[in-house]
């Protein structure tokens, strides 16, 4: 996720295969260590593209560290219209926040593989390591800081603003990853990205072709993004010289 993540290095490309450049290689954090650790054990599953690994309403039996992969996170309001909440990436670890169910979907965008760790022994884990609590506390409240960061998003800034936010929290993703900050894949649709953002496909469209007009970024094959001038970029998310990293 932009928020929840515990890096570990991605296996394999999308299934909406990016040049193999953008598939970069990166080193284990010891958080990431220590939770591969307690799940290597456990149960893997796969899910090929548009399959979900949980629905809103289902029972939280198990939370899910995606090995290979990306998934979609969202809600469905009754009359039909999709927020999307959030997208993770490989060595994130999703339904950490749910409380007896689930409050939101989770559907793969390519073809994913989970690893799956029980809800009802994560107590016991913890309280034989209390350095792995740690680590799960953080994740969750990297989560909530992400969520507060997207609400300011869809509130109060632009169409461009928004877009421009949301390349730049994934090339600081790419960072804290120790991954090429100006390379950022998106496995997502564009339908995805503006139910994201809360846009419509063709304000999303629009505003990647004025960005690459105006030499912001460069895109190729409509999955891989090129920051080819991260001031300016910063400068249209309203974040002026604001770091990359």
């Amino acid at each position: 996720m932009l928020a929840t993540a515990l890096d570990v290095t991605p296996r394999t490309a999308p299934t909406r295969t990016a040049p193999t450049r953008a598939i970069a290689q990166s080193t284990l954090t010891p958080g990431a260590d220590m939770f591969a650790r307690y799940t290597s054990p456990c149960p893997v599953k796969a899910f090929e593209a548009k399959e979900h690994i949980f629905r809103d309403g289902d029972a939280a039996t198990h939370v899910y560290r995606i090995e290979i992969g990306h998934v979609c996170i969202y809600r469905m309001l009754p009359d039909g219209r999709r927020q999307v909440i959030d997208f993770a990436y490989p060595g994130d670890i999703i339904g950490l926040g749910a409380v007896g169910e689930h409050a939101a979907s989770a559907q793969a965008t390519s073809r994913t593989t989970v690893r799956c760790l029980a809800v009802a022994g994560l107590g016991d884990v913890i309280r034989r390591d209390p350095a792995l609590g740690l680590t799960l506390y953080e994740a969750v409240s990297h989560e909530l800081l992400a969520a507060r960061e997207q609400l300011f998003t869809v509130t109060q800034r632009t169409a461009s603003e928004r877009l421009a936010a949301f390349l730049l929290a994934l090339s600081r993703r790419n960072a804290r990853k120790g991954v090429d900050a100006s390379e950022i894949v998106l496995p997502m649709t564009r339908a995805d990205i503006a139910d994201f953002l809360g846009l419509t496909i063709e304000t999303v469209s629009r505003m990647f072709t004025r960005f690459r007009s105006d030499g912001l970024i460069d895109i190729e094959q409509c999955i891989l993004v090129t920051i080819v001038d991260p001031a300016g970029l910063a400068e249209a998310a309203g974040e002026g010289l604001r770091s990359l990293g």
